[in-house]
C-alpha cells in the first residue's frame, strides 16, 4: 500500500481529527483513511433513484392517479 505524508497541516486541523478519530473508536491514521475514502468514492444511490432507474429499463409505468377534490374535513375527536 501506498504511504502520503501531509506537510505544514495545521495544529487545529490535527486536534480536529484526533477527537473525531476518538468519538469513532479509531486511530487518527484510520479515521484519515475513511475520510479520504469516502472523499473519492462514487455517489450512493437512494432506494427511489434505483427503483425508478430499475422501471425505466423495463419501459416504465404510467400510473393514472385522481385527485380526491372534496373539501378537507378537520378531524374531531368527539
Amino acid at each position: 500500500m501506498a504511504a502520503v505524508t501531509i506537510r505544514k497541516l495545521p495544529d487545529d486541523v490535527l486536534r480536529a481529527l484526533k477527537v473525531r478519530a476518538a468519538k469513532h473508536g479509531r486511530s487518527t491514521e484510520a479515521e484519515i483513511r475513511e475520510i479520504l475514502q469516502q472523499a473519492v468514492a462514487p455517489p450512493q444511490k437512494g432506494l427511489g433513484t434505483a427503483l425508478y432507474e430499475l422501471g425505466q429499463k423495463f419501459g416504465g409505468v404510467e400510473l393514472k392517479i385522481e385527485r380526491d377534490r372534496r373539501p378537507w374535513r378537520g378531524v374531531t375527536f368527539e
